[in-house]
Parts: structure tokens; sequence; C-alpha cells
């Protein structure tokens, strides 16, 4: 039983691989693996699933990673559970690659941790977009 409770809690974390899904909630467009470091949450991108993307650059970021291949870059970082909702893990920023802008960044695992609400926005979470991603292992 204690096997069982400590598996189902490692599923409610955003830590793992992740089928990234585009805005129109069907497209896979990558993987990303998020890991824990200290308590801390980064993502990096494993692969891009559309072969004609697969080597393609970020072009549009302005920072170290211009022009650095978005397989193999670190697009979340700085993510911290949030001390008064466990189930939420913010704080820190995601990139979008496409078109290299940096947004802040809230993680919500759902549906038994299967799936990971993630939500990019500016200023206040109640402006931006949420994609959902599906867990692959």
């Amino acid at each position: 039983l204690a096997t069982t409770s400590i598996l189902a809690m490692a599923q409610n974390t955003p830590a793992g691989l992740w089928r990234t899904i585009d805005d129109d909630g069907k497209t896979e467009k990558s993987t990303v693996r998020i890991t824990a470091n200290g308590g801390v949450l980064s993502g990096k991108v494993e692969h891009i699933t559309d072969p004609a993307k697969a080597n393609e650059l970020c072009t549009k970021c302005e920072d170290d990673r211009k022009d650095k291949p978005v397989v193999g870059m670190t697009i979340i970082n700085d993510v911290k559970q949030d001390a008064e909702d466990p189930g939420l893990w913010d704080g820190g920023r995601i990139l979008d690659p496409k078109n290299g802008t940096s947004y802040k960044v809230r993680l919500k695992p759902i549906d038994g941790g299967k799936k990971l609400e993630v939500r990019g926005y500016i200023g206040s979470p109640m402006f931006g977009r949420t994609q959902t991603w599906i867990r692959a292992e």
C-alpha cells in the first residue's frame, strides 16, 4: 500500500515526460521532460514531433538561447510548489520558442496526474492561455 500511495503522489507532480499539445487540443507538438532539483522544476524539450521542424532554432529568442536548437533547450525554469495550494506549481517562466517570448507559468496536474494544465501569462493568470499536456511516462 505504501508503494501505491507513493506512486500516486508522484503522478500528481509536474515532474515527468509530457506530450505537449497545441492550442487546438489535438496536435502533438513535442515532448518536454520536467525535472525537480531541490524543489525547483525545470523543463527541457526532448523531441519535436514534426520531422520538418526537428532541427528548428530559436531565431526569435532574445537571450542566450538565440539561434540555439529547440531540442535540448530549457523552456521552463524556476517553478516551485505553491505554499498555499500544494496542487499548484508557479513562480517560474516558460518560453514559447516559436515567438521567442517568455511568460510567467503556472502548472497544475489534473486527471490524477495524467494531464498537466500549463498556463502561460503576462501579469495576472487571467491574462494568458492554457494548454493541456498529456503524460508520456
